[in-house]
């Protein structure tokens, strides 16, 4: 039987079996985007899962989460008391689209965010991805999109009803229009990679 602190804390650690599946993937792919040593902000951590997988696999990096729902900051931070990585600092509350942190960083990464908010969050990301990243930094992007207007998988096609359906704001986003918007604050895609449940990493590199 766990004492009171101890089951508080664990209660507070959300999980998520779509951040089981799909860690070791991410994780692979910015292992080859990113040097062994990097500063690295995470926006919208949500669980925290991600920055302690990524965190606990490569030390060199510091993983900095960050999100504006307090509980998700509260999962994070008992996520971080649960594994003890010095390299995993403590969420951050942050709204992109209101504060933009101070730089350098070697990687900003956005984890299945930019169909789960407004179009205005993905506008506000690059704009901060443009000012903070070091010259060669990496912007890493995971989620659905579609591409040359078409959606690459029926089921991603629901997906985006579904979003629709919650906030109409929110969607399933052209690959393309995400490109042009980066490449207005110098973010020059670099790679893309299919990724598990029609996912896809984008990678993109600052070029001033």
């Amino acid at each position: 039987m766990c004492c009171p602190r101890e089951c508080d804390v664990n209660h507070a650690r959300m999980k998520s079996p779509a951040a089981a599946r799909n860690r070791q993937p991410i994780l692979d792919v910015l292992q080859q985007a990113l040097p062994k040593r990097a500063r690295v902000l995470e926006v919208a951590s949500g669980s925290g899962e991600h920055g302690v997988y990524c965190a606990g696999a490569m030390p060199g990096w510091e993983w900095q989460p960050s999100d504006p729902n307090p509980h998700a900051r509260r999962s994070i931070e008992a996520w971080r008391e649960h594994v003890g990585l010095p390299n995993l600092h403590g969420p951050m509350p942050l709204d992109i689209t209101t504060t933009c942190p101070a730089g350098p960083y070697d990687a900003i990464v956005a984890i299945n965010l930019i169909h789960i908010s407004p179009w205005e969050v993905t506008e506000a990301l690059m704009a901060c991805a443009g000012r903070r990243l070091a010259e060669g930094g990496v912007l890493y992007l995971y989620g659905p999109y579609r591409r040359e207007g078409r959606h690459t998988a029926p089921s991603n096609e629901a997906f985006d009803a579904d979003l629709k359906a919650r906030d109409p704001n929110w969607g399933v986003r052209d690959l393309e229009s995400v490109v042009a918007e980066a490449e207005r604050h110098g973010l020059v895609l670099e790679r893309v990679v299919e990724m598990p449940a029609n996912n896809l990493s984008v990678v993109f590199r600052l070029h001033r």
